[in-house]
């Protein structure tokens, strides 16, 4: 049957020869092919179109054993044939690589699927790619070959960057481990290692926001990585790696990213190391990220008046508008701490400025109020006319933005029992609904009402 089978390929393709230079390709194969030069069928055409159909009449069927000669043949006399050569070869070579019990034979086969991967290389292109799905069967078949493995996959990642196939970034990290228990790297390159592959993790899983197939397969690749470091991630630990690459060079900015982006990942920013290398890298770098970040040290370590001008500073520099919201409104609260009323609103009025409905900065500015009633006693009633302001603030606040509804309620409940009562408003002529205007820093025009 076989033979019944070879006869009637070789019938076929013997009428296809004269025919050779429009043989068909896929969309893919002539965009692959296009990038290339030389001829396609090298020089001996017709038996290259000859083997080119019989492998790929017997890999269609999984008749890898009977499509392998034919493969080789065009692999080494016309490698320029089609990129299928490469793939199918892959999947053909790995087939038999596992398939095979003799030793000896299982290396030679493993050879030759390094050739495939070179040889694709060669001709086709797409380096970092194929470097990655090298040194995954480096990995697979070769295990204890660390050395070798390591700079296949180092150099896929650096040539594919955010593109690098999730897999690769698994098997890179495994042999950057290795390489460090083998003594050939020191053990920052773990964590240098962690960084690069957590920034590529972090984008993927960005990107595919509205893809759940796909980020949570990227989400699976970023608890495997996270899992595989937990080891090292210790804070001492990192801060230990960290402080003497530092000292060694607080100017290197590359560096310094490094050094914050890691121990923020890892939760370590409460230490005085991520927070030098975080200052000194916005002296050098400056941002609005890094203004941010250091307004956020700086309020943590209880410093309100470095706090904001850094906060200031994030707020000029950011673009986005979300961005800018955060920044006003932490300076907005650290100014209302520091009891600057009249600055604290008009940040929160800045706020507004950029978003209308942002029912927090209502919030605040009725909160601002509310604080000074003790020191806006000019309205000869204790400055209970303050609360009236404040209160118009927490209706406007629930008015444009529904998840603050609850806090405002309650506010409005609790601040509208220190309204003054009716006595008061009669010994002063003043009507409920009349209009009237709260002064002190306030000035604000706002409507008589009794307390409940």
């Amino acid at each position: 049957m076989k033979k019944v089978v070879k006869a009637s390929i070789f019938f076929l393709i013997m009428t296809l020869v004269p025919f050779s230079t429009t043989w068909a390709q896929t969309e893919e194969e002539t965009e692959e092919n296009a990038a290339t030069a030389g001829p396609r069928y090298g020089s001996d055409s017709a038996n290259c179109v000859i083997h080119l159909s019989l492998y790929r009449e017997f890999y269609k069927q999984k008749n890898y054993k009977d499509a392998f000669p034919h493969w080789r043949w065009v692999f080494n006399n016309c490698p320029l044939a089609t990129m299928n050569l490469y793939i199918d070869g892959a999947k053909m070579v790995s087939s038999l690589v596992d398939e095979t019990k003799d030793a000896g034979l299982k290396d030679k086969y493993v050879d030759t699927l390094m050739m495939v991967y070179d040889q694709r290389i060669k001709y086709f292109d797409k380096e970092g790619f194929v470097l990655g799905r090298k040194g995954i069967d480096l990995y697979t078949y070769r295990t204890d070959k660390v050395e070798e493995i390591y700079p296949v996959l180092k150099r896929s990642v650096e040539l594919s960057g955010n593109k690098t196939e999730g897999a690769v970034l698994v098997y890179y990290f495994r042999t950057i481990i290795g390489m460090v228990d083998l003594k050939k790297l020191d053990k920052v390159a773990i964590v240098d290692g962690y960084d690069v592959i957590s920034e590529i993790i972090d984008h993927n899983i960005q990107v595919n926001k509205e893809k759940p197939k796909a980020l949570a397969n990227w989400e699976n690749i970023k608890a495997n990585i996270e899992s595989t470091f937990e080891p090292f991630a210790t804070c001492p630990d990192l801060i230990s790696i960290y402080q003497k690459k530092y000292d060694s060079n607080s100017d290197d900015i590359e560096n310094l990213k490094k050094i914050t982006n890691v121990l923020d990942r890892k939760g370590c920013n409460d230490s005085e190391l991520f927070f030098t290398a975080t200052e000194k890298l916005h002296t050098l770098e400056p941002s609005a990220q890094s203004a941010y970040l250091m307004g956020s040290l700086y309020l943590g370590k209880e410093n309100m008046s470095r706090a904001a001008t850094y906060l200031q500073q994030a707020a000029d520099l950011f673009d986005e508008p979300e961005n800018k919201i955060r920044a006003l409104n932490l300076l907005a609260n650290i100014q209302f701490n520091q009891r600057s009323y009249s600055q604290a609103r008009s940040t929160a009025q800045k706020i507004l400025q950029i978003n209308p409905n942002y029912g927090k900065a209502y919030m605040l500015i009725g909160d601002l109020y509310a604080a000074s009633a003790a020191n806006c006693t000019e309205d000869d009633m204790g400055g209970k006319t303050v609360f009236w302001a404040a209160v118009d603030k927490y209706y406007k606040a629930k008015s444009v933005d529904p998840s603050v509804e609850a806090e405002a309620n309650q506010k409005i409940g609790q601040y509208s029992q220190h309204f003054p009562v009716n006595e008061d408003l009669f010994f002063r002529d003043m009507q409920k609904g009349d209009s009237y205007i709260v002064g002190c820093w306030i000035n604000e025009v706002t409507t008589v009402r009794p307390a409940n």
